[in-house]
């Protein structure tokens, strides 16, 4: 039986869009979503990594706690008594890019001598991207809009909208979230510039 990350979470739209971005980051591991600890317990699945929403783990506390380092709490705002807990947490209230910029933080913790061999892009899917596309790409996840990067880049507004075009193509999504991890995770931005 191949491991599962597992998202246990009330909210469906939550857990399908973190379902969404992880099955991303982490391609070939199966990403689960379930409405309740029990449902998960029924299915008796391996999980690899649990996401659990602050309600779920706060009910069931005693289950997650031998498994604290493996288990990520979905808080909505403010997460300090879990934090002082032990547990790392993510708020799902924030933008997408932080989001993920935080699932890579916790991932590099996790992997502290570099990336796991599973995650990302397989190379053979690798996407190429000219050095243009890499800079706008860069400037992009950073924050910065059309006419931001085409003045840093000393490049028409035009240009900036073509290699935004080729880049969305080529990655093949237009989510800033999706192109943050893979600008991360291909070197073109470092998670401390974002």
């Amino acid at each position: 039986m191949q491991p599962q990350m597992a998202i246990i979470c009330e909210n469906t739209l939550s857990a399908m869009a973190l379902r969404s971005l992880l099955a991303d980051m982490v391609p070939g591991i199966d990403v689960v979503c379930y409405n309740s600890l029990d449902k998960l317990l029924r299915e008796e699945a391996v999980v690899a990594h649990y996401f659990v929403s602050a309600s779920v783990l706060f009910h069931n506390a005693e289950y997650f706690q031998p498994y604290m380092r493996r288990t990520i709490v979905l808080s909505e705002g403010e997460a300090s008594p879990f934090v002082q807990s032990g547990f790392r947490t993510i708020d799902i209230t924030e933008s997408e890019q932080h989001i993920v910029r935080a699932i890579m933080e916790i991932h590099r913790a996790g992997h502290p001598l570099g990336q796991h061999p599973n995650v990302g892009m397989p190379t053979s899917e690798k996407p190429m991207l000219s050095s243009r596309e890499r800079d706008v790409l860069a400037l992009v996840v950073k924050g910065r809009i059309n006419k931001e990067i085409a003045d840093e880049l000393n490049i028409s507004l035009a240009t900036v909208i073509f290699h935004r075009n080729n880049i969305s193509e080529k990655l093949q999504t237009r989510s800033i979230g999706r192109m943050t991890i893979y600008a991360v995770l291909n070197n073109i931005v470092q998670l401390t510039d974002i």
